[in-house]
């Protein structure tokens, strides 16, 4: 019972740090920035279900699409964690992902799909970091997975919705700190999977 409660505070972490709402949310803001609030509403929510869908797929098939092209679960696990690093790393370094720095897009629901969803809320970082608590997970680890970035894309969709508020609020210097924080622990989280790959390949975890 302890050990399913560490794994899901671990997954809980490493989700809320991937995917980091209160950041996200700034950049949701800047895309939609003009829409009326029945525009933004159905932006918001199409967005963080696709995205749900995205990374569930990614969770079920994960261990297919490993057998389907060869891949190896230590070498999964190095690639992804530096992947996760260098985003970490970015955000600390407080540089904002190609994916991010968007301009000149139409208010349309089609934003809801890309880049809303593919790659700000279901990016390769998201999708690494849930292969990665899978990759040698039992059914019910698996279904805890899922289940907890059901409740982080429940988490991100409140938090778009309340985003003017959140900003009047809190204020843009604030997000940034949390954001700084966020990369410490994303850049912690790839340093620990590219550790943990290691070990696999020489044998060096004990039973």
């Amino acid at each position: 019972m302890d050990n399913l409660i560490t794994f899901a505070i671990t997954v809980f972490t490493g989700f809320f740090a991937i995917t980091n709402p209160i950041s996200n949310m700034t950049v949701f803001l800047s895309l939609t920035e003009g829409a009326d609030k029945k525009t933004k509403r159905d932006i918001n929510k199409r967005a963080n279900i696709i995205a749900f869908i995205i990374v569930t797929v990614f969770i079920l098939l994960g261990k297919y699409i490993f057998e389907l092209f060869n891949i190896s679960i230590p070498a999964f696990k190095i690639t992804g964690g530096i992947l996760i690093f260098f985003i970490g790393f970015e955000m600390l370094q407080s540089k904002k992902s190609n994916v991010k720095s968007i301009k000149n897009v139409n208010i349309d629901e089609n934003i809801a799909v890309s880049p809303l969803a593919i790659p700000i809320l279901a990016g390769p970082g998201t999708i690494v970091t849930a292969m990665n608590f899978v990759s040698n997970a039992a059914p019910l680890q698996l279904f805890m997975v899922i289940a907890i970035f059901g409740s982080m894309s429940l988490l991100t969709y409140f938090t778009f919705r309340i985003s003017d508020l959140i900003v009047k609020i809190v204020g843009n210097n604030i997000i940034s700190v949390i954001g700084k924080i966020m990369g410490l622990i994303i850049a912690i989280i790839g340093t620990g999977m590219i550790i943990q790959g290691i070990k696999i390949s020489f044998d060096l975890i004990s039973n």
